[in-house]
């Protein structure tokens, strides 16, 4: 399972400058002036995890398999994008695409590049994005509404009334200029809302671009339900000329721990409530991804999905213990080996060997 999150923001606080540093590329033209993204740039990133080395020295592996992020730099947004500004409605359909929203707000300083409203504030960067998302959801429910409250004639009209109602909530929740998401909402009622395809029941991390000493001007305080993490884009843009050692050096002469891929990679995956378990053996070691609470064949099904059906039983060992004592074989003899069956529910770090009729 890879995932796909979606870079926006109003033009010019630095999305495709962070798109360029965590793709390690340079496809995202990155200049003084609205719109120089016209077309998405899609990357694919590698997310980092120190254990795949370990795995893969105790199995000798031919080769390790990182499991993967997309990232896809979307053109700015601009205030009345809803009714057309800018790239309006070609900004909204590219943003429908992806499995979160990663909003860039720039509290970085620098007289060279023009923001678009004249002011650096990270919070009225976000109002504005968050609004237009809003009213154009306004739109698609205001549509649905209307049209079903049309269909619901005679004995149909008892039928929807629960439909009715639903999008009527939603409805004066976007009309507030509130996202979907903040909304509570039932199975049978988060069944008719993702038939919406709303842009604000994606899940949102704010990327708060600072300066490069990981300082900015105004703070900024993520809405509740979403993630926030603060990166500086021109500080990542150097760290990719450099080599992984270089990297390192630098980032601890600067009394740092992480990249800003690191911090970006963990809050993705608290956001979409995401885990990693691992297989790993001679022929390679490589890290899956799935949703947090998957069960062991659902997990399976990730690496083929005919192993759904065919699943039979799972050997499972933690990835420590699986170094410690050697690898499968050492583990066998070990104690610490779990037989699991349909009804385990996988966890982060789990090294686990799939039994498949």
């Amino acid at each position: 399972m890879s995932f796909s999150i979606g870079i926006v923001g109003l033009p010019n606080v630095g999305k495709s400058t962070l798109f360029n540093a965590l793709t390690r590329s340079k496809q995202a033209e990155c200049q003084n002036y609205p719109f120089c993204t016209i077309d998405p740039n899609v990357g694919v990133v590698q997310v980092p995890d120190e254990r795949l080395q370990k795995l893969s020295d105790v199995s000798k592996s031919k080769k390790i398999i990182p499991t993967v992020i997309e990232f896809v730099d979307i053109a700015g947004l601009v205030k009345g994008a809803s009714e057309g500004e800018g790239l309006g409605n070609k900004f909204l359909s590219h943003i429908r695409e992806v499995d979160a929203i990663a909003q860039v707000v720039r509290a970085f300083s620098d007289s060279n590049v023009i923001h678009v409203n004249n002011k650096v504030d990270p919070t009225d960067d976000a109002e504005v994005i968050n609004l237009e998302l809003a009213l154009a959801d306004l739109q698609t429910v205001s549509k649905r509404l209307e049209n079903v409250k049309k269909g619901a004639k005679g004995t149909a009209a008892k039928e929807v009334a629960k439909q009715i109602e639903l999008l009527e909530k939603v409805n004066k929740q976007l009309e507030d200029g509130k996202p979907a998401r903040a909304l509570g909402y039932d199975e049978d009622e988060m069944e008719i809302v993702r038939e919406l395809h709303l842009l604000t029941m994606k899940p949102m991390l704010y990327v708060v671009n600072v300066d490069e000493d990981m300082t900015g001007g105004k703070k900024f305080i993520a809405p509740p339900g979403s993630e926030q993490v603060e990166i500086s884009a021109k500080l990542e843009a150097e760290l990719a000329e450099l080599s992984k050692e270089e990297s390192a050096e630098y980032l601890k002469s600067l009394g740092l721990s992480q990249t800003g891929l690191d911090k970006l990679v963990l809050s993705s995956y608290k956001l979409l409530n995401l885990i990693t378990f691992l297989t790993s053996g001679e022929p390679e070691t490589r890290a899956w991804t799935v949703k947090s609470g998957s069960k062991a064949p659902e997990a399976a099904g990730v690496i083929h999905t005919d192993f759904i059906k065919g699943f039979i039983k799972a050997d499972v060992v933690n990835c420590s213990d699986f170094v410690e004592y050697g690898g499968w074989s050492g583990i066998k003899t070990s104690g610490r080996l779990r037989l699991e069956g349909k009804d385990y529910i996988v966890k982060d770090g789990d090294v686990v060997y799939f039994h498949i009729a």
